[in-house]
This record gives structure tokens, sequence and C-alpha cells, in this order.
């Protein structure tokens, strides 16, 4: 991959001018994880610099970790999962920091795999499945990434809409994203939900297949976000909007085309990076799926990085969404101020400074949604959304007890 420059850019404009930042070296973390791609991206390949910074990554073993360092200062952006800094932000499970989503780093690219085993025992479609926890048994047990993150939610919510009840039909632990096959090879867990390249490195290694993708639940979901905390961004308002520029620079240039998508997926899958075969990263990163039980097909909502800007916009009925489901599975007792919480975490001002900056426009800021169950997502009434579920009363303080990642 050649160093790139942003044609549209003016480092000057913030190198030397008054919007300069006020701090130019930037530690980030992230996961190895596909799409870590826009981060990495910017720091190895000469996007940052023409907006005055330098960032120095650092690859996290876990979604606790990461959150821990970035809360500690040791990190000052993250790649985030949507739901651990909103779950942050309000206090479940953790201190209560104000937090702060500069913008959206993907849409859609994760899955649902069950093991062989599952596979081997006839358990390869969702009646199968239903079938298998309901006839009585040893209970099967799903592993997702972190108790109030997006896998956990993608996993509820296909669950519930097939007439299994996550929190009592079935177990569910927290196991971070790179161990995933692991746990299936050694037969701690009968499924989970992460994010690529996992899923397809337990097809590729004989230990799983894909019965969902996450796309199928919702199709163009909001996934990982460029996150920091309030106190960064009172503290370095300039400092974040370049690095949106940074990131966002980076993320038009992976969706440009298949060609950078190709040469992404071999700088990331090095050992350095996300370490796996660039055989398993690429064909899911360009859509192409097999699901391992004989499927093969080419997605309609792959995993995107920038989508001409409606990827990357920190949507506030996006940041609603997930507080809802917060609210229908008893992580929150009670309802938040959705509207004005979202307002305080998207930092609307910063993405679409940065935005404009770059030629890209911004779409609005509410977007409508149908998910797998037909149920319609708007951000009009989240009141009532939360309250069309049945509300459950999950002891938030136990399960996070639960969570080795």
């Amino acid at each position: 991959m050649t160093q790139h420059r942003s044609p549209q850019a003016n480092p000057l404009a913030w190198v030397n001018g008054s919007d300069a930042p006020e701090k130019s070296l930037l530690n980030l973390g992230y996961l190895p994880l596909t799409d870590s791609a826009s981060l990495i991206v910017a720091a190895t390949q000469g996007f940052a610099e023409p907006y005055g910074l330098s960032l120095k990554l650092h690859r996290q073993a876990s979604w606790a970790g990461l959150r821990d360092r970035l809360l500690n200062g040791e990190l000052d952006a993250v790649q985030g999962l949507y739901g651990l800094i909103y779950g942050v932000h309000l206090g479940i499970g953790s201190a209560q920091v104000p937090m702060a989503v500069l913008m959206g780093l993907n849409q859609n690219g994760q899955a649902i795999n069950l093991a062989a085993d599952m596979q081997r025992a006839g358990v390869t479609d969702p009646k199968a499945l239903a079938k298998c926890v309901h006839q009585g048994g040893a209970q099967l047990r799903f592993a997702q990434t972190f108790p109030t993150g997006t896998h956990a939610m993608w996993l509820y919510y296909w669950l519930a809409a097939l007439g299994i009840h996550p929190l009592k039909d079935v177990d569910t632990l927290v196991v971070p994203p790179s161990l995933m096959v692991q746990h299936l090879e050694a037969r701690r867990i009968d499924g989970f939900c992460a994010g690529e390249p996992w899923g397809a490195c337990a097809i590729q290694e004989g230990q799983g297949f894909t019965m969902a993708t996450s796309q199928s639940i919702w199709p163009d979901h909001p996934e990982k976000v460029l996150s920091t905390t309030q106190t960064f961004v009172d503290q370095y308002p300039n400092t974040a909007r370049a690095l949106v520029m940074a990131i966002l620079d980076a993320s038009r240039f992976i969706d440009q085309n298949e060609d950078n998508r190709k040469s992404t997926a071999q700088l990331i899958s090095s050992a350095e990076f996300v370490d796996a075969p660039v055989d398993a990263l690429l064909p899911r990163m360009l859509g192409h799926y097999h699901d391992g039980n004989g499927e093969i097909w080419q997605d309609s909502h792959p995993l995107r990085f920038h989508g001409n800007g409606a990827v990357n916009v920190p949507y506030l009925s996006d940041a609603m969404w997930f507080m809802a489901q917060f609210r229908r599975w008893g992580l929150l007792r009670d309802d938040p101020d959705y509207l004005a919480v979202a307002q305080q975490v998207q930092k609307l001002d910063i993405y679409a400074d940065a935005a404009s900056a770059l030629g890209i426009s911004v779409p609005a800021v509410m977007r409508s949604s149908t998910l797998m169950d037909g149920r319609p997502w708007d951000g009009t009434d989240p009141y009532a959304y939360a309250r069309s579920f049945p509300l459950h009363a999950l002891d938030i303080h136990h399960e996070l007890g639960r969570t080795p990642g």
C-alpha cells in the first residue's frame, strides 16, 4: 500500500493555523478485527500527517481492557463498541464517565456462528436451533464480546426473534473476539457473535459455520465508533476534529474501490495488526460469503467503512436504539432521556466540521430502518419502542461478574 495524501486537504491550515491540534501524538486503541481497518490505515499510510497528527496504535486483548485504558488516560481514543461507550456514559457496570462518539467507523460485517458439533447434530437453521433449545437437555452456551456491546445486542435480538429467550433459555458469557475459535475448539461454547475475521476463521479451521450475519438482523446497522472521553474533547477540540478528518479520509480511501480493499486486507492481516490469514479476512471484506454449510452469496449489505459518508455520521437514532435495547433487557432500570443523552455523546458539530472540510456531505442525523422481525425504527419514540418488547430485569452486576473478556 502506497503513502496517501488527501487532495482536498490543506495541511498548513491544520499545522500552522489557529485550528492546529493542541496535541499531536495520539495513542489509539483497537482490537484485532477487520473493522479496525480505518484506524490502521490512517495510522500507517500517511493519512494523519496532513492534519498535524501522529497516530500510535495499541492492539488490545479485550474490550474491557480497552475501556479501562481509555478511562485511565493510557489511550486517547479508541475503536469502540457503540454499546460499550453508552454503557460507560450511563454508568452500566462501571463508573459513570461522560463519553464522546466522534464518528461511525463501519456498518455491517459481524456474524452469529455455531459450533461444528451443532452442525453435525443437524442444527443448521433457526427452526432447528429453536427446537434444540426448547426440547430440554443441556443448556446451550453462546459467547458475545461485551455485556453492553453490539454483539450482545445482535445475539439477544436474533435469539428473541426466533422465540429463544437470551437471558433464560441459553447461557451467555463474554469472550474476546480473537479467542472465539479457540473456545469453539475446546467445546466451551456452542456458538458466538463477533466481528470478522473470526467467523470466517471458524469455518476455515473446521470449528463452526455461520448461521446469520448481523446485516441480516439489521441491514446497514451501526457497529464500531471512533470514541473518546468528553474530557478529551473539552481539552483538545482541534485535535478531535483533526483525528476525525484523518480517519474519515482513510475510510473513504478503503471504500473507494476493490483494489484499495484488497491492499487494506493485506495490510491489516499481518501479525502486527489482526494476525489472521488474508484468505479468511478478504472475502467477507468484499461481501463474498460462504457460510460453511453449503450456501454462497454476494451480500447486498457488506461491511463498509464510508459509503459516501452515510456510514460515518454519528446518527442520533443509532445511539438511541442501543439505549432502548438496554432498557428492553434490563441493563437500564429506568428510561433515560434518550434524545438528550444522544445529543450529549454524539459530537455532531465536530463531525460536520471535519466532513465539510473534506467535501463530504452530512445526511440527516435520524435515519429509518426495519429489522429482521419487521419492526421499524426511526428514533422518534424510543420510550414506546422499548415497551413494544417485553421488559426484563437483568442483574447486570451478576452478568458482569461472568466476563473473563
